[in-house]
């Protein structure tokens, strides 16, 4: 490696991260940087829960693989998890907080750590390798630390190459710049970390006074809504610069969604069953209270919070059963009914894109999972109910993304419990 070379890169990817506000965009990012830097195939990136003692793979990366998927298609979204202790590769460099470099995890009946102080037997499961046709040979994992010591994760890097494009052993230069550039992103990650702690902090505070806002409903609903703008972006061939930053700020924003129902009244929250035409009228009041939380809009991620909190019940069509239209939001008083009738409906692209897609994330939440006046819909109905209100509840080119990526979304809802 030139070291002058890679030092800039460093410094470039560095500084395209230092934009990024979403922690799960940030990680995404990370992992793509880090192979970059040492020419890697794959990789994989895990998030430690200190609640649950656990490590888990955020996000997944193998070119090898992607190259075989058509145009828009994305990996297998898999939540795989494993203990953190010292029999796994990820295991053993989260607790010891050191680099480990295996030049084949095939063959590593003895491994020698890079200070010579110990020497440790790994267990490599190979049912990936299998289930895609894939060799994984080389690896490279790096604990992710914050400023204050506290271990965030790892980043473990799969399959270093050489110019031809042969499988390698990571060198000790390929060591020594992912270790520089997992200490260089120790305060950008921690930065993404407190934020998204910020933003859970106000969604846990709602969630508290609504029993069907789970936070497993709000990581789907944002989860959804990054796929949605995914598939979309890459149907209407959108710049990867203006692409990535929108999806940094929808991850963020789409959490959001109902966070104005921390003003709705109890009685009607927390009402078992369907609501009467006044309560639906008070009900709607949420979409402005979200809306007046953030404003007065500080920056983009502010501006699509408050979008999406105010208009994700609006309809494509602009029928009366959308809400809340142009009414003007900063006027609204909580606890009170708003108007029965939209007199301005929005319609349309004059919907914010943010608001369109989070309204198609959150029915299909809505519809596949249970709720306490209505047990979940089976998938077939729930993608059969989808695609009858396209053009009319939802954006059609939103709904033709949906549909185009319906395994996935499967598969997350699965996952997210």
């Amino acid at each position: 490696m030139d070291d002058t070379n890679t030092q800039q890169l460093i410094t470039q990817i560095e500084n395209r991260l230092k934009e990024i506000k979403d922690i799960d965009v940030l990680l995404e990012n990370i992992l793509s940087g880090a192979r970059e830097i040492v020419n890697a195939d794959a990789g994989s990136i895990y998030e430690y829960d200190k609640n649950e003692e656990i490590l888990r793979i955020r996000y997944s990366q193998n070119d090898t693989i992607q190259k075989r998927l058509p145009k828009g298609e994305k990996l297998p979204y898999e939540m795989k998890s494993v203990k953190p202790d010292f029999s796994t590769i990820a295991g053993y460099c989260l607790k010891s907080r050191r680099t480990v470099n295996v030049a084949d995890v095939y063959n590593m009946s003895e491994y020698m750590d890079s200070d010579h102080l110990e020497k440790r037997s790994f267990s490599f499961n190979n049912a990936l390798d299998l289930k895609n046709g894939y060799r994984t040979k080389s690896m490279l994992a790096v604990p992710l630390l914050m400023t204050n010591g506290t271990v965030l994760g790892v980043l473990q890097i799969i399959n270093a190459q050489n110019e031809k494009g042969e499988v390698i052993p990571f060198d000790s230069d390929a060591e020594f710049y992912l270790s520089q550039f997992a200490g260089k992103i120790g305060t950008i990650y921690e930065y993404a970390y407190l934020t998204r702690q910020g933003i859970d902090r106000l969604v846990k505070m709602a969630g508290f006074r609504d029993p069907k806002e789970t936070g497993a409903h709000v990581e789907r609903v944002s989860c959804f809504a990054l796929e949605i703008y995914d598939r979309y972006a890459a149907n209407k061939n959108i710049p990867e610069k203006e692409r990535n930053k929108f999806r940094d700020n929808l991850k963020l924003a789409a959490r959001c969604h109902d966070i104005g129902k921390v003003a709705v009244p109890d009685g009607i929250l927390k009402k078992q069953g369907l609501l009467d035409e006044r309560e639906r009228d008070i009900m709607k009041g949420h979409t402005c209270v979200g809306a007046q939380i953030f404003t007065p809009v500080e920056n983009d991620v502010d501006q699509m919070a408050c979008d999406v909190c105010l208009h994700h019940h609006d309809r494509w069509d602009g029928g009366n059963r959308g809400y809340p239209g142009n009414y003007d939001y900063r006027e609204y008083i909580p606890e009170t009914e708003m108007p029965h009738e939209i007199e301005q409906a929005l319609k349309g692209k004059e919907i914010p894109l943010s608001a369109r897609i989070v309204a198609l994330a959150d029915v299909y939440d809505a519809l596949r999972n249970k709720r306490c006046y209505k047990d979940a819909w089976g998938m077939t109905e729930t993608f059969e109910e989808i695609e009858s209100q396209r053009e009319r509840q939802f954006d059609p080119e939103l709904v033709d993304a949906f549909m185009q990526i319906k395994d996935r979304l499967e598969d997350i809802n699965r996952s997210i419990n």
